[in-house]
């Protein structure tokens, strides 16, 4: 007869996602892990394979779950470029706020300390920033069609300015003390949708 799994996985996971996020991937260990979840070791491996393994799982959960309302705020009926604002500025906000400081964004702290030498985060990374990328794109498209956006401003090129954009206030604001520098970054870039 099988064993039965004495925890549940769906929640040992978001743990770890916790624990991940909060401390990186290098400076977490098994040993960590294995406190932090509170489950045996050999559990851990049965379940999620190998910290890198785990590691993947969370930022795909971090994925499916982080922010599902930027689909949402960005294709609301009516004007576009309000949305585009809003989120650009939400963005900023978030950044900038101290209480958030530790912790930063999973996938920017990812992208930072992977995806440069792991090929399955960086592929994850990109997914992330494409979603992010194309709803913006996509608003900034219906933004041009209903006359909102000035002629010869690229909706594609506007995208990939203001997701760079986004991705630098995370980093930005996960290490400087001067939120100004967040915030006024955002309005400035906010000066080309005019």
């Amino acid at each position: 007869m099988a064993r039965t799994k004495e925890f549940d996985p769906d929640a040992a996971l978001l743990s770890a996602l916790d624990l991940f996020w909060r401390k990186g991937y290098e400076a977490t260990s098994m040993a960590d892990l294995v406190d932090h979840l509170g489950i045996g070791r050999a559990s851990l491996y049965a379940t999620f394979g190998n910290k890198h393994e785990l590691y993947l799982k969370a930022l795909d959960r971090y994925g499916e779950t982080h922010d599902p309302s930027l689909a949402l705020e960005l294709s609301q009926p009516g004007p576009a470029l309000p949305a585009v604002r809003a989120v650009v500025r939400r963005f900023a906000a978030e950044s900038a706020d101290a209480s958030r400081r530790e912790r930063g964004c999973f996938v920017t702290n990812t992208a930072a300390e992977l995806a440069p030498h792991d090929e399955a985060a960086a592929r994850r990374v990109e997914r992330s920033w494409g979603h992010v990328e194309t709803l913006l794109h996509s608003a900034l498209l219906r933004a041009r069609a209903q006359g909102e956006l000035p002629d010869g401003r690229d909706p594609c090129a506007l995208a990939r300015m203001l997701l760079v954009l986004m991705q630098g206030f995370r980093v930005v604001g996960k290490a400087s003390t001067e939120p100004g520098r967040v915030l006024d970054a955002a309005e400035a870039a906010l000066t080309l949708l005019d």
